[in-house]
């Protein structure tokens, strides 16, 4: 490999360096670094783009910013011309991936991992552009393998590598079962790699153990060997958790502009750089320029979380629709006025209601504990004014708006 950058000239070592930067930003680790820049060299010298690989096990098809980590940087090597090799995991998905997983994971059927990858793609094209994409099912190749063919396979790793991954560690300890369809997993897709003969594997640090399977198969089977690029896990609004539905702090490329826009408000100071880096299609030069804009403080903190609101919702909903999240969130929340499109809900309850009834009736709060709890935090208010007292009573009438935390408004038609 090190012959190819001794063959580049310097207009095509400057190359080298341009894509390497652009590929290194934002990554927790590459492994190994100087692989990835004679692979560059290599596609530049043979003219030949880079199969870049990223497997899906379609289990939770709901996308959001925290996913998007990696397939931005899909669209980076996209857009230097290299090739995109989706791997959907009908197969490997039908055992589940057990990484993070104390028990093993349910099972997938064929109608559900269908589902769920059609899901994916039209989420996926908001990111990248699908129309270039290699899409590939893994069962086209693992189906074929007979009971030989799947002990050969066993046979090129040992039980002490696979007992390395954390998780499976951390089971033994606890005296929790592992079923041994589990093991399969890395194996399989691992010999993903070997059969798409893919350059570079893109995926979280979760996906560390998995992906360097990749390399020790494809060594296994005499192939040239891929080079892993492991993307850091984006934490969500509460600045802790890692970016979750069910943990509530993620930013969905599904939601609305004004959703979007609200969400990005809230986003922890402390992480505003690792989001303009993480989640915005700002170039190298321009995220250090607001680096140094925030640390000197000619960039408010409240300036650059308008700056990443506004980008977010322009690159998944365009340029005016995000003109007009700012101007809704200047409007409500920085001077108070209420919202022009209020949605309308009908209240068949009865005339006279507490504030509690009233929050769960209208769906605004899950439970009556939850109501009281926000209540108490001052965040319900009715017809803009603040309400502090759960045991609140008051006539239900027409037209009344009741509003809770900073972007949920109700106007109830009786």
């Amino acid at each position: 490999m090190t012959k190819f950058i001794e063959q580049l000239n310097d207009e095509q070592l400057k190359e080298v360096k341009r894509q390497l930067a652009i590929y290194s930003q934002g990554t927790k680790e590459i492994i190994p670094t100087e692989e990835l820049g004679m692979k560059i060299a290599k596609s530049i010298i043979k003219n030949k783009p880079l199969k870049i690989k990223l497997g899906l096990d379609p289990s939770a098809p709901d996308v959001h910013l925290g996913h998007t980590v990696v397939l931005n940087k899909l669209r980076q090597f996209q857009e230097n011309g290299h090739i995109i090799q989706l791997i959907i995991g009908d197969f490997t998905g039908k055992i589940g991936d057990p990484t993070g997983k104390s028990t093993a994971r349910k099972q997938l059927t064929e109608e559900e991992v269908q589902h769920n990858a059609k899901t994916y793609f039209e989420q996926f094209a908001k990111v990248i552009n699908m129309e270039k994409v290699e899409l590939h099912y893994n069962s086209k190749w693992l189906s074929k393998l007979n009971f030989e063919d799947v002990i050969q396979l066993a046979g090129k790793i040992t039980v002490a590598r696979l007992l390395e991954r954390d998780d499976f560690e951390e089971r033994i300890a606890f005296g929790k079962p592992i079923s041994l369809h589990e093991f399969f997993y890395p194996l399989m897709q691992g010999y993903d790699s070997v059969e798409l003969e893919c350059d570079i594997e893109l995926g979280g640090t979760d996906q560390h153990f998995n992906i360097l399977m990749g390399r020790h198969y494809q060594e296994k089977f005499g192939k040239e060997k891929q080079v892993a690029i492991l993307m850091p896990l984006l934490e969500g609004l509460d600045g802790v958790e890692k970016m979750s539905k069910s943990k509530k702090n993620y930013i969905g490329i599904d939601e609305s502009p004004q959703e979007m826009y609200g969400k990005a408000m809230s986003i922890p100071d402390e992480l505003m750089s690792k989001y303009f880096e993480l989640v915005t299609d700002f170039t190298p030069e321009q995220i250090q320029s607001i680096r140094e804009q925030m640390a000197s403080g000619s960039l408010h903190p409240r300036d650059a979380k308008m700056l990443l609101g506004k980008t977010i919702v322009r690159m998944y909903h365009g340029f005016e629709a995000a003109e007009k999240a700012e101007h809704h969130f200047i409007s409500v929340f920085q001077k108070g006025s209420m919202p022009d499109n209020i949605p309308v809900m009908e209240w068949k309850g009865s005339k006279e209601a507490s504030i509690v009834e009233l929050l769960v009736g209208l769906h605004m709060l899950s439970s009556k504990s939850e109501a009281r709890r926000m209540i108490e935090n001052n965040g319900v208010k009715v017809n803009g004014d603040k309400v502090e007292d759960p045991q609140f009573h008051f006539a239900i009438t027409d037209g009344l708006i009741v509003q809770v935390g900073k972007r949920k408004f109700v106007k109830i038609k009786i």
